[in-house]
């Protein structure tokens, strides 16, 4: 048997609206797996994460690409018109700089370990900003969680992908700012977490 991640049956496919529905429950166990993993933490449970991709069934102009190993999900990436996003995440974005209605907001890519490294996440972004030119969108952009350098859950190896991004054409928005909460590994309830916005121009 030929291991994980050099099976010849790796695909990606993208899908919109209801045609998300077979692949949710999923991807909301992959979603709680990956994100149990630092820089996210996250203490968070399989009907929740059901009913948060319940909007990328409902919302117009959504788009989610699923990556599968045979009929194995490993991997997934979404993507959201702003307009269509939270309070929160479109909040930064108003200012006189952005017209909301020209941005299409990379919510997140979730990727098994055993599959990074095989140009994937690449792949993620083709295929999102491939959408937002489809939708005549001419920003993308998404946010990262910052977590301390002395962060006691940091395993020594990690290293941010922030020259990824950079490397996409995406420029580190320090001045783009917002807050998410959710509950932490180590905490009892949600607490806020700052998030910091990276930013591309078609």
């Amino acid at each position: 048997m030929d291991p994980p991640g050099q099976r010849l049956s790796l695909t990606l496919t993208p899908v919109r609206g209801p045609e998300l529905q077979p692949f949710v429950a999923d991807l909301a166990r992959l979603r709680l797996k990956v994100f149990h993993d630092f820089p996210y933490l996250y203490a968070g449970s399989a009907s929740y994460e059901e009913r948060y991709l319940q909007t990328y069934l409902d919302a117009p102009g959504s788009l989610v690409v699923v990556a599968c190993d045979g009929a194995e999900v490993v991997g997934a990436s979404t993507a959201l018109p702003l307009v269509q996003e939270t309070t929160e995440i479109q909040a930064p974005f108003l200012a006189p700089e952005f017209d909301p209605g020209d941005v299409l907001y990379l919510g997140e890519s979730v990727l098994l370990p055993e599959y990074r490294g095989r140009g994937l996440g690449h792949a993620f972004f083709d295929h999102r900003e491939a959408h937002a030119r489809d939708l005549g969108l001419g920003v993308t952009t998404f946010c990262a969680v910052q977590r301390p350098g002395n962060h006691p859950r940091r395993p020594a190896a990690y290293r941010p992908l922030n020259a990824f991004w950079a490397a996409r054409g995406y420029t580190e928005r320090p001045d783009l700012t917002t807050t998410l909460s959710w509950q932490d590994l180590d905490e009892s309830r949600e607490t806020p977490k700052p998030m910091r916005f990276w930013v591309r121009r078609a």
